[in-house]
């Protein structure tokens, strides 16, 4: 698996629609049965080398965890006692999907209730009630698959070169996005009228790196970067790439992944490239959508804020060794 292949949103919004809301029940069974981890690190999910995971979760005197597998299209349950059991990922409504994952935990011996009313979403429609959202393309989630494994390996990369706090290379089901974030060792200031979610969240300085397929606000896949808080000039400061915008009414910066003149087609080759090489390439333009222009994309976004928050770090780049 090594091409990035084309994923405009029209085409699959609806089985997007579907599978955020499936994520959704998967990642809020995690949340009501794990203890709180700083800034919520017990809510995401992970990428595996078939889907996403919950990771193992506690119950009792057992573990169980739950996989989304892309490749087969089930959810699959597993138990440390040794039991399996497998949905099927397929054209069926959000309701039914519901009804039988809670009847799966139950006949495992798993009890569990969620609140079921989904979260960053327009128009909510609870979770155990939903029949609208039904639908289910496997073409459509294989490519959205394939960049987000192909993304998590440049992000993982893009992690291991720093020695500082730095999140795990985790996936969002509420904003349905896959990120990573540094911290700079400052706690940030308290944000006045936030609610406890998002002062948890961000409790400290923190500079964010993204991958999400896009949604209503932003109607195209991209790579994001953000910075909380704010450094001063930050919607000032030239960055790279030259594509990259800040994105009005997300407040971030943005470098979509639709083809432009130039750039690498769609399915090209993504090369294995060295992190001294990525550096010549730096500032040489659009390297095409592959590897090399991912980690482009994220070391050139991420840099101009990280060194905002870390003045120092404008030099060599923190915990590069």
């Amino acid at each position: 698996m090594t091409t990035w292949p084309p994923l405009p949103l029209d085409p699959w919004r609806d089985t997007l629609e579907t599978l955020r809301r499936w994520t959704q029940i998967v990642g809020k069974i995690r949340l009501k049965l794990t203890p709180l981890v700083n800034h919520w690190w017990n809510v995401p999910l992970y990428v595996t080398a078939r889907g996403l995971t919950t990771s193992v979760i506690p119950y009792g005197d057992r573990r169980f965890d739950m996989e989304l597998d892309f490749l087969a299209h089930v959810l699959r349950i597993r138990t440390s006692d040794g039991a399996e059991r497998e949905i099927a990922l397929a054209p069926r409504s959000v309701a039914d999907f519901y009804a039988e994952v809670f009847a799966t935990l139950k006949a495992l011996k798993i009890e569990c209730s969620i609140w079921p009313v989904p979260v960053e979403i327009e128009n909510p429609i609870p979770l155990d009630s939903d029949e609208q959202h039904r639908s289910y393309d496997r073409e459509a989630v294989d490519r959205f698959w394939r960049i987000t494994a192909l993304t998590d390996a440049v992000f993982t990369r893009f992690r291991a070169e720093f020695i500082g706090k730095c999140s795990p290379v985790h996936f969002f089901w509420g904003s349905f996005d896959l990120a990573v974030t540094r911290f700079s060792g400052r706690r940030a200031p308290r944000q006045e009228g936030a609610d406890s979610i998002t002062r948890e969240a961000y409790s400290h300085e923190v500079s964010s790196a993204g991958f999400w397929p896009g949604d209503s606000r932003l109607e195209r896949p991209a790579f994001y970067s953000y910075a909380a808080p704010e450094p001063d000039g930050f919607r000032d400061s030239a960055v790279s790439p030259a594509a990259a915008v800040l994105q009005p009414g997300i407040e971030r910066l943005l470098s979509s992944l639709r083809r432009r003149p130039r750039q690498s087609r769609a399915g090209e080759a993504a090369p294995r490239i060295l992190p001294d090489d990525l550096r010549r390439r730096r500032g040489q333009g659009e390297v095409g959508s592959n590897v090399a222009r991912a980690r482009t994309v994220v070391e050139g976004l991420v840099r101009c804020w990280w060194g905002r928050l870390r003045p120092e770090a404008c030099g060599p780049r923190p915990g590069s060794h």
